[in-house]
């Protein structure tokens, strides 16, 4: 049997809350990508050009630095992996969260939160930071989902 992890950032708690009932709904381990420096609401606000977010989605190359890397990912077989959409794709501290451990062999499965947009591109621009993986499109795990819409999802992966 296949061990399952479900490895989360959220800047404000919505992709906590969908982390959270997508764990317990397919009895999976739980582990927050944190960022060194938290994120605040102002470091959030998309609409000015020079917030934190803003400033590190505009730059391929940020690398926002995490709070540990203490994941044990290489007990895991099958990783969900979720987080809000930011500017149409994952933001930049879930490539750090990738280029910090070997998901070789691993099954990554995409979730995310979003107010308007989908996952678009998001697993072929992720696919570079976890060479070796099977990386899998998820969905949106918007609203409030039932646990047994949450299991049957997961069971496809």
């Amino acid at each position: 049997m296949s061990k399952t992890l479900v490895a989360f950032f959220s800047a404000s708690g919505v992709t906590k809350r969908a982390a959270e009932k997508l764990a317990d709904a397919i009895c999976a381990d739980l582990y927050e990508i944190r960022p060194a420096v938290p994120y605040t609401r102002a470091d959030l606000n998309w609409q000015d050009k020079l917030s934190r977010s803003s400033v590190e989605m505009k730059n391929p190359s940020s690398r926002p630095e995490l709070a540990d890397t203490d994941a044990n990912i290489a007990a895991y077989d099958r990783i969900f992996l979720g987080f809000p959409i930011w500017w149409y794709t994952a933001p930049t501290i879930i490539r750090t969260f990738l280029e910090s451990y070997d998901f070789t062999g691993k099954t990554i499965v995409l979730f995310a939160t979003s107010g308007g947009s989908g996952l678009g591109r998001t697993a072929e621009e992720l696919a570079s930071s976890c060479p070796g993986a099977v990386l899998k499109e998820g969905r949106l795990l918007n609203g409030n989902l039932s646990k047994d819409i949450l299991k049957q999802w997961a069971e496809k992966f």
